[in-house]
């Protein structure tokens, strides 16, 4: 509830304080004596919203700043929210909760970028947020009706609210986020999740086709390696009955084509070596420079910094000095020596004091001007040379980050990096003309390699080999082949191997996959039945909530002495629906009169006011409610309101805020909390009647 309002040059008033308590309270006064101006005062220090076109509308006229002040209670906590507005448009805020004497800070400010709302800590300790409370609990002067012209899914958003169902999103966010971690465990201990059973099984079956298929080829390539082993063996053997030098001879090619292989493979890897070296002295080459003067440059935009803080200093004294000086100006104005007399005393004076001489202070005005120009021209400078050396800085940390990147500290590794770079030019150069004798030179290995070449070739020379070329070429062929055969079924053995393998690992898989679908599924029937806004909880809720609104509603009308005797609500698929009902018939609510529509409209409140008990702010305010209302029902409104201090003296109490400028109807009333509001030259005046 709503324990106290305090504002302070607030649209009307200038300074108002105002103490409520439990049940009914009526705010009486003419149009314009600022009694709705309450209603604005409790949305803008609880949430930052209110009616009007600005926020600067909202200071009161005449003054430079003003406040608005609301103190309630929930669940037996005491709570305070506070907003200011400047001239400039400039907003503070403060939420507190107060312990005894002290009071306990939860938040101020609006920098949601710094995830600081106090509208966010507000709405989280009062239930709603302001659109929602503005919808169940506020009724704008003129705005009775709005809750059966409310569009079914609307009404239906705010039934939501109200007993907090919307909240049911929050838990099924929650329920997603519990399946999804779930799931990511799952993932992250076997690779898979309960979406990809199907993709598994059509690997299994496509892993057991490849293994079926496989075994039959692997097979045939035995049998086809055991003939082509029986002959190259026989072969084999024909050579090395031959001359040694054959087998020499044999050495030496399979030597060159080694040499030739390796020098191959050996130039690629230092050419790719070179092409990363070269990229490196490429993107490092001017990062030392940049390093060495980034502390310089730090430094400097310290300095910078400096100066531009003392520029803006002493541009702010200038400007309280120029301000001085138009006042001491104006009353130079008006102080002028007359016959050698002063305006004061009129005494004989020759001359007036400089600080009271027009033309004195003129030029010091334009002096001071040109000074201030001067300082704000310097202040620029200042700017430009410190946005220089800040992108000379980034500048300096992207090469230390270059530099961090390759490993390089200082240019003595750059130097060496380039000097390798050189050399290994020079060693791929020998290699351009295919000399044997020049690629030996690549490396150690190579010239091992030469050296064995060396000795066949002394070993086999003037031998013709004529003769043999033909079996040699076969054997190089066939053991070639063998080769091939070889690889090829150890390629099919590794491939039956591993399809082995992987079908018991995603049969293990699959099979514990499965108990996690079966527990995921339930966890998703849970949220469709549970959590779901439109699930049988939900729709339970509704129905007892509809049910609720649709008892208070009626008993309402009847003490409102209607033709209407009862108010059903009911939920169709994704709507709610108002019927009337009379004695004898159902009637529309576009045949119904505006005091009829009236009644309903405040029935409907009522009841969803009954409702709201069970929530935290229990709070409805009602804005000339007896628009449209002719005496008689008037006069039934005001019974009904008197009512409504027995509903704060149950279990959940209730308060309600009336704002009306007829003072009559409640003279005769068992109401005792009632302002009078009244308007006054100085702000709104308000009264305890």
């Amino acid at each position: 509830m709503i324990t106290s309002i305090e504002l302070g040059d607030f649209l009307a008033h200038s300074n108002t304080k105002i103490k409520f308590e439990n049940g009914v309270t009526v705010f009486v006064g003419d149009n314009g004596a600022g009694k709705s101006s309450i209603i604005d005062a409790i949305t803008f220090a609880l949430f930052g919203q209110h009616t009007r076109k600005s926020n600067k509308g909202l200071i009161k006229r005449g003054a430079n700043q003003g406040f608005a002040k609301v103190g309630f209670s929930i669940n037996g906590k005491q709570f305070e929210a506070v907003r200011k507005i400047d001239s400039k448009g400039s907003l503070a805020a403060k939420f507190s909760e107060i312990i005894g004497e002290d009071c306990l800070e939860i938040a101020a400010g609006e920098r949601k970028q710094f995830g600081e709302s106090m509208t966010n800590e507000v709405e989280k300790v009062i239930g709603l947020d302001f659109e929602k409370l503005k919808i169940a609990s506020i009724v704008q002067q003129g705005e009775l009706n709005t809750i059966i012209n409310a569009k079914p899914k609307e009404f239906k958003e705010l039934l939501n609210a109200i007993i907090g169902i919307d909240k049911l999103d929050i838990a099924s966010e929650a329920m997603k986020i519990v399946n999804k971690d779930f799931r990511e465990k799952i993932r992250e201990r076997i690779g898979y999740d309960d979406t990809h059973i199907e993709i598994l099984s059509c690997d299994l079956e496509k892993n057991q086709k490849e293994i079926t298929e496989s075994k039959p080829e692997k097979n045939q390539l035995e049998l086809k390696q055991k003939q082509l082993q029986n002959e190259v063996d026989n072969m084999r053997h024909k050579v090395e009955t031959d001359s040694p030098k054959i087998d020499k001879i044999n050495q030496l090619e399979l030597r060159k084509k080694e040499l030739l292989a390796y020098a191959k493979e050996a130039i690629h890897e230092i050419q790719r070596e070179i092409s990363e070296n070269e990229r490196k002295i490429h993107d490092c080459r001017d990062c030392f420079e940049y390093v060495s003067l980034k502390e310089d440059l730090e430094l400097k935009i310290q300095k910078i910094d400096q100066a531009i803080e003392e520029t803006a200093k002493k541009i702010q004294e200038m400007t309280i000095q120029t301000a001085s000086l138009k006042e001491k100006q104006l009353l130079a104005s008006k102080l002028q020596l007359k016959d050698n007399k002063c305006p004061v005393c009129d005494s004989n004076v020759e001359k007036l004091n400089p600080l009271f001489q027009e033309e004195h202070l003129k030029q010091e005005l334009t002096i001071l001007q040109q000074e201030i120009i001067a300082k704000e021209k310097e202040r620029d400078m200042y700017n430009q040379k410190r946005n220089d050396f800040s992108e000379k800085v980034e500048n300096a940390r992207d090469a230390e980050a270059t530099l961090r990147a390759y490993s390089i500290t200082n240019k003595e590794e750059l130097m060496k990096i380039q000097q390798d770079v050189k050399l290994k030019k020079q060693r791929i150069s020998l290699t351009s003309n295919g000399n044997l004798l020049e690629i030996s030179q690549i490396d150690t290995r190579a010239k091992m390699i030469f050296e064995n070449i060396s000795k066949l070739e002394i070993e086999t020379k003037g031998f013709d080999d004529e003769e043999f070329t033909s079996l040699k070429i076969t054997v190089i062929q066939k053991q070639n082949d063998l080769s091939q055969i070889h690889q090829q079924i150890g390629a099919i053995s590794e491939k039956i191997t591993k399809g082995e393998e992987q079908i018991k690992i995603i049969q293990n898989v699959i099979s514990e996959l499965k108990i996690v679908k079966d527990y995921i599924v339930k966890l998703d029937e849970i949220q469709s039945n549970i959590f779901s806004r439109d699930g049988p909880v939900a729709t339970s809720l509704r129905s007892w909530a509809l049910n609720t609104i649709s008892v208070k509603a009626s008993e309402y009308l009847t003490l409102l002495n209607t033709k209407i005797q009862r108010i059903a609500l009911s939920e169709k698929a994704r709507d709610i629906s108002i019927m009337c009902h009379s004695k004898s018939e159902m009637l529309d609510l576009e045949s119904l009169s505006g005091g009829e529509k009236v009644s309903v409209a405040l029935a409907l409140r009522l009841g969803m006011a009954s409702l709201l008990g069970a929530s935290n702010l229990n709070l409805m305010i009602l804005d000339e409610p007896t628009t449209h209302l002719d005496a008689e029902r008037k006069k039934s409104l005001v019974g009904v309101l008197s009512q409504l201090s027995e509903i704060s003296n149950s279990q959940t109490p209730m308060q309600f805020l009336i704002i009306t400028h007829d003072t009559e109807i409640f003279e005769d009333s068992s109401v005792e909390q009632i302002y009078k509001f009244e308007s006054t030259e100085q702000g709104s005046l308000v009264t305890a009647l």
